[in-house]
């Protein structure tokens, strides 16, 4: 169905664009200026290939119609984000495509001594035989979610040049700073005008989620006192000491390397500071609401004994809730979208694979604005990292299935 050199053309024009987010800059949208050049380049291939209304903000949101061809019925949209993580690199990418690979050991950065290894990332062996985009190994790939972006323009382009393929009206947004938590803050759900939408920017092949992680990013401020260390005994008090013990007052098991499936967590995973005062961020998991409030009741009941045993205001704990789980949004009169989905999967030749996800989506926001949005894969995985690394097939199975559910969403009932 797809001229697949053309999807892969497409996708690696997108991430020579550099478009890292920057989650300490939150006092302007997007975080940085590199989200807007992509944004004005995207909007203008948009106008391009013949979509209509095509609109991009000063923030750098960008949403465009594909009007239905003779049939009537529900507006479908389709979302994906532009910028890519703050975890790694995401400038002068070096994609690198291995034809066939072979199932080995594959040898990212000779000169660097970079390898992928089949043993620390075992499931590339799935996709033995295909071709896949890797980078050099230096950078992330950006599949997540410029894969998704490819999937959802490269579809609207197919159903511009096969106007016999009839389908309802179409809505597709393109937003900044996903990775930072605050893409959908921004989002205009009515201008968007959808009954309901999905996210492209799910990982693997076949993956459809409508539950993710409740999310809280609280930040801990620990107060010590600075005094000369060789006149410190009984009267210094080391913030980062603090800190540490912070950190292992913390439930062993109950952290990102120890979890898995519906399994929360607490994660330290950025400290700041010095003798006199540090800063930690955390992130707070747990995908049910009760567990989730117990979890952060437990901070705060850490933060009471470090500032009994300590002296009050050593320690402080910034609440910052998130994002919640869109499952009670979906099962609470949705599930007919997510069956749509799944047809569309069987017909593009893919089999659904329904799971939790262990993070979020700009959907999961979505959904708790009034705008149902399961997520759908995109086909990479990897994300965030220099291993990140897209199989081709998978994108184009990507691409088809935006296609099939737009295909079949028009019949859907209008009167949800």
């Amino acid at each position: 169905m797809m001229d697949q050199e053309q999807l892969v053309q497409r996708f690696l024009k997108y991430i020579s664009f550099d478009t890292q987010s920057d989650e300490d800059n939150d006092a302007v949208c997007p975080s940085t200026p590199g989200q807007l050049v992509f944004a004005r380049a995207l909007a203008q291939e948009l106008r391009d290939i013949g979509l209509r209304d095509v609109s991009l903000d000063e923030h750098g949101y960008i949403m465009a119609t594909l009007p239905a061809n003779g049939v009537s019925g529900t507006t479908v949209g389709f979302i994906s984000h532009i910028d890519t993580a703050p975890d790694a690199s995401g400038k002068d990418i070096k994609p690198q495509i291995v034809r066939h690979y072979d199932g080995k050991d594959i040898v990212l950065n000779e000169k660097e001594n970079i390898v992928f290894s089949t043993k620390a990332f075992p499931e590339v062996l799935e996709y033995k035989g295909q071709d896949i985009i890797f980078t050099d190994g230096t950078t992330l790939l950006g599949a997540d979610d410029k894969a998704g972006v490819t999937a959802i323009v490269s579809a609207m382009e197919y159903f511009v040049n096969h106007p016999e393929v009839k389908h309802g009206a179409v809505r597709i947004g393109f937003t900044p700073d996903e990775e930072t938590g605050r893409s959908a803050l921004l989002f205009d759900v009515k201008k968007f005008a959808a009954d309901f939408a999905y996210t492209v920017d799910g990982d693997e092949i076949g993956g459809l989620e409508y539950e993710n992680f409740n999310a809280a990013n609280p930040v801990i401020t620990f107060h010590g006192r600075s005094v000369h260390t060789g006149d410190a005994k009984g009267k210094m008090i080391n913030a980062l000491s603090l800190a540490a013990e912070w950190q292992m007052c913390l439930p062993a098991g109950e952290k990102p390397e120890y979890t898995e499936g519906r399994e929360g967590f607490f994660h330290v995973y950025k400290l700041d500071g010095d003798v006199e005062t540090c800063t930690m961020h955390m992130l707070v998991r747990d995908h049910d609401k009760a567990h989730f409030e117990q979890r952060k009741a437990l901070l705060r009941q850490m933060a009471a004994f470090f500032n009994e045993k300590y002296g009050a205001g050593t320690v402080e704990v910034m609440p910052h809730d998130v994002y919640y789980n869109m499952l009670e949004k979906i099962q609470d009169g949705h599930m007919d979208i997510v069956n749509l989905a799944k047809e569309a999967m069987q017909a593009a030749g893919v089999t659904p694979r329904i799971s939790p996800i262990r993070g979020g989506t700009d959907g999961a926001q979505l959904s708790f604005r009034g705008l149902p949005c399961p997520n759908l894969f995109t086909g990479g995985t990897n994300f965030h990292g220099r291993y990140e690394y897209l199989p081709i097939p998978s994108l184009e199975k990507a691409c088809e299935t935006v296609i099939e559910i737009a295909k079949r969403a028009y019949k859907a009932d209008k009167s949800r």
